[in-house]
């Protein structure tokens, strides 16, 4: 399956936009150097470093010319799995990063503290993925990097 076939059911095309991509990346860094303040509780650190996994597999997926439809359920789930088809992320860390957003579930809505070595998973996860998204874009589409 493409990404074109999920146009209209979870995924809408649009024309990739350097500005909003460039913000994407940005905040995601942001986000995980904040992850690093360690006088935060690990809960609020796993949420920025999970938030920051987000930004950057919508960033990977503009870049791509889709964007996920936010009002239609499981938008986190697509971002995540797109991934494969966007950056070609090998579908054991997409697991993984499925299982981040399960942990994420349950500790917003139950209110499920979150592990430490959870929190920890998420941040490297976090990291390695800033990496990769930046250079697949450096190699694939350098007009959307600054």
């Amino acid at each position: 399956m493409t990404l074109r076939n999920l146009v209209g059911r979870s995924l809408e095309a649009l024309e990739p936009d350097k500005a909003m991509i460039q913000r994407l990346l940005a905040a995601a860094k942001r986000n995980i150097n904040d992850a690093h303040t360690e006088t935060l509780s690990d809960e609020n650190r796993f949420d920025m470093g999970y938030k920051a996994i987000m930004q950057l597999a919508n960033a990977a997926l503009q870049a791509n010319g889709f964007r996920t439809l936010t009002s239609v359920p499981g938008h986190h789930q697509t971002m995540l799995q797109s991934l494969g088809k966007t950056i070609g992320l090998d579908s054991d860390v997409i697991i993984e990063l499925d299982a981040l957003r399960k942990q994420r579930n349950v500790a917003d809505y139950s209110g499920d503290l979150v592990p430490e070595s959870s929190m920890l998973a998420c941040l490297t996860r976090a990291e390695e993925l800033m990496e990769m998204v930046s250079a697949y874009l450096k190699k694939e589409h350098p007009e959307l990097m600054e």
